[in-house]
């Protein structure tokens, strides 16, 4: 394929040249009928759709075909930055959906809400009621656009008001799930096409916040590891295709060649000093979202966008001699409890390593009468000091005393860390977030780390900087993260102890 301008996508599930597909349909549909319903750089209102060719070669991978001429890909995530043409390249395919795809087919404009659905869908509905051509075959409602000729109808769903009764999709357009509070609609949509012969669902999106209002990772956000994993070839999903571009986490997102990688279109600005100015009245986490396409922790989030990702390194089998650390810190319920480990560095030129040894976690299917396992959570850290030489096992205390009296008992080194102590929390934060941004340790990649490592914000008063969660009910969990502030700052303390370590214990 000769080099395209914006292409290839920082992330990609490539399909080759080839293998045949109904891309180009599409694409002569799209500039047969779609024109600009507002002015924008890529022309003025009324005027034709002219596809660029990064656009032509997304649609040709996206509606590739099996030998049997279905369509090889059911899911469709498409992720690119604000002002790059997701909108009107949505609208043109619900249409071409709605006239040329299934017989009887059901087209659905879904999002988060009525108002975010109908974006794409009001454009196509501009688009028919333009048309004489067009307009003559539908019938045109509010939120409807139905072709009585084959009996397709293109309706606008929101997840804040549908029902599931009755639904057989045969194409979806979902629009910025990144703002789906959780995975409930998206669930349903995609049952809703078990019937059809090819299904289409395409799911188009800016990057956000990587957690929903569940505490846990988003449906876009899951969408974007797992095509992170397909584009590596870890996971064999040839039903699934993936076009994100982003700007580079390690790169300046103030730089505008940076920025630039998330945007296939270039976005509208056309200049250096439009792009400064844009910079200067932006939010930081919002310029990266919108602008830059990256994934934010939140608004006000600890730890700097990919400083934790950078530290990453393969996990090593343990060695007979390596010494460790554990933090604690639990809950017994609505919340999580969570045992990070520091592997003590082997050599003067090694660093802590950290991991994740377990967690318990309340899920959004469990019930309010869900409770942290207390004896599993005992029988785990038994296990764990069995198995190796821990120097330490760092308790946050209240609630979990009789734990740390059994574990005591059975020679266990157990410490009290009182984690709601802003003299202990402020220097062992500070000391965590040097460590990081420094590039003084290493971890082992965790996804659930991660995300509590991402859900902390700072709180800062007289005593200090500490973290916290976003708010007292939040359900983004934070224990992970306490535990791992808390392990590492006992490892440090520890690294110049002359003591010999504890042995591993025999439990009878």
């Amino acid at each position: 394929m000769a080099q395209i301008k914006s292409w290839p996508p920082a992330w990609l599930t490539n399909v080759p040249d080839a293998i045949d597909s109904r891309g180009h349909e599409v694409g002569a549909f799209i500039e047969s009928f779609v024109r600009l319903t507002k002015d924008s750089i890529a022309g003025n209102v009324n005027d034709p759709l002219h596809l660029r060719d990064w656009q032509r070669e997304l649609l040709r991978q996206s509606f590739a075909l099996r030998p049997d001429g279905t369509f090889k890909h059911r899911t469709i995530y498409w992720s690119m930055a604000r002002k790059n043409g997701k909108s009107a390249l949505s609208a043109g395919v619900g249409l071409w959906a709605l006239f040329m795809h299934d017989e009887g087919g059901e087209t659905y404009s879904c999002a988060a809400t009525k108002d975010q659905a109908r974006i794409t869908f009001n454009d196509a509905r501009k688009l028919v009621e333009g048309d004489p051509e067009l307009a003559s075959m539908c019938k045109v409602y509010r939120d409807a656009i139905e072709l009585p000729s084959t009996g397709s109808i293109w309706r606008v769903l929101a997840s804040d008001s549908y029902s599931a009764e009755g639904l057989n999709a045969s194409c979806v357009i979902f629009d910025e799930i990144h703002a789906l509070q959780d995975r409930s609609m998206w669930d349903v949509m995609q049952l809703s096409m078990a019937s059809r012969k090819q299904p289409l669902m395409i799911a188009t999106t800016t990057a956000g916040q990587r957690t929903d209002s569940t505490g846990h990772n988003s449906t876009a956000f899951q969408l974007y590891e797992y095509s992170q994993k397909v584009s590596r070839g870890e996971i064999d999903d040839p039903s699934f295709f993936a076009a994100i571009w982003e700007a580079p986490i390690e790169a300046d997102h103030r730089v505008k060649e940076s920025w630039q990688a998330g945007n296939p279109g270039f976005g509208d600005l056309n200049s250096e000093s439009d792009f400064q100015a844009m910079v200067m009245r932006t939010p930081e986490s919002e310029f990266r979202t919108k602008r830059c396409n990256q994934w934010v922790n939140s608004a006000e989030a600890w730890l700097p966008t990919g400083a934790w990702a950078k530290l990453q390194v393969e996990k090593d089998e343990p060695q007979p001699d390596d010494e460790y650390v554990l933090g604690f810190d639990g809950s017994w319920s609505n919340d999580s409890t969570a045992i990070v480990g520091v592997r003590l560095p082997r050599t003067d030129d090694d660093k802590p390593y950290l991991f994740l040894v377990a967690i318990w976690e309340r899920q959004p299917t469990d019930d309010a009468s869900w409770r942290v396992p207390t004896q599993e959570v005992e029988d785990t850290i038994i296990r764990f000091c069995q198995d190796h030489v821990v120097r330490e096992v760092a308790f946050d205390p209240p609630r979990w005393s009789r734990t740390m009296d059994v574990l005591d008992e059975l020679g266990i080194p157990v410490t009290k860390f009182h984690t709601n102590q802003a003299s202990r929390m402020v220097p062992a934060c500070q000391e965590f977030f040097d460590a990081v941004t420094e590039g003084r340790l290493t971890h082992d990649g965790d996804p659930v780390l991660a995300r509590h490592l991402d859900n902390a914000v700072i709180k800062s008063d007289r005593f200090g900087r500490r973290i916290t969660k976003e708010s007292g009910n939040s359900p983004r969990k934070i224990d992970a993260a306490v535990a791992a502030v808390v392990a590492h700052s006992r490892a440090i303390g520890r690294l110049d102890v002359t003591e010999q370590p504890t042995p591993s214990i025999l439990i009878l």
